[in-house]
């Protein structure tokens, strides 16, 4: 049955409008976005299926272009609308923490990692630079794959602390195996550039590391 024929309270974009985004259930927030199904399914069909496929929003969203329109009803538009959404989700948290200190907003600062780096089929070392305030001055990613300590070169840390002029930097990277608990390797990398970055009075405020929906701090729990 066409949405249009329903009542107009139990309609996806009526119902946000009349109570809220928070009132909406996934499907039906991704069912506004869809605007349209097919002959067979309404967009909050097609919605429901998705969700059942893909397991989540999350999952559906880090989706490739291919396994999108294998769906009857999606198409490149649709597609093209979503990746949209998802990087207009992710700016809004660097502005967010960009406005804050990010060691009072620590929440901030991991959203906006996860939203960064939880979703890469590769590993990813990133640096978040900061200025005497502790604000971010800027993200930059700096090291691609499989990550361990000989592929990090601190030299390329400090010579990107010292053009941004940070007075001290958080470090990133991602675990594609989901799981954010560091090892030993991340805790060894982690001493080693708190010492070399400390040399060029650099300080090193933190290291997250990244997992499909969780992060792990290493400095909340204490190792380093």
């Amino acid at each position: 049955m066409s949405i249009k024929t329903w009542p107009e309270n139990e309609r996806p974009r009526e119902k946000l409008l009349m109570r809220g985004e928070n009132a909406l259930s996934d499907a039906e927030l991704l069912a506004i976005i869809l605007q349209t199904g097919t002959k067979e399914k309404n967009a909050l069909d097609l919605s429901r299926e998705l969700l059942q496929y893909f397991g989540s929003l999350q999952e559906l969203l880090n989706c490739d272009l291919e396994t999108f329109c294998q769906f009857k009803g999606l198409n490149k538009a649709k597609f093209a609308l979503l990746k949209t959404i998802l990087e207009i989700n992710r700016r809004y948290f660097f502005e967010k923490a960009k406005k804050t200190i990010a060691l009072k907003n620590s929440n901030d600062t991991r959203n906006y990692l996860l939203s960064k780096l939880s979703y890469r089929e590769q590993e990813v070392f990133a640096c978040l630079f900061l200025n005497n305030k502790n604000q971010i001055i800027k993200y930059k990613e700096l090291f691609y794959g499989s990550i361990d300590r000989a592929e990090i070169y601190p030299r390329e840390i400090m010579k990107a602390a010292l053009k941004y002029n940070a007075t001290s930097i958080i470090i990133a990277h991602n675990h594609t195996s989901g799981d954010p608990t560091p090892s030993n390797a991340d805790i060894q990398l982690t001493k080693q550039l708190k010492h070399t970055l400390g040399l060029i009075d650099i300080t090193l405020l933190d290291h997250i590391v990244i997992g499909k929906d969780a992060t792990r701090s290493l400095v909340t729990n204490h190792l380093f």
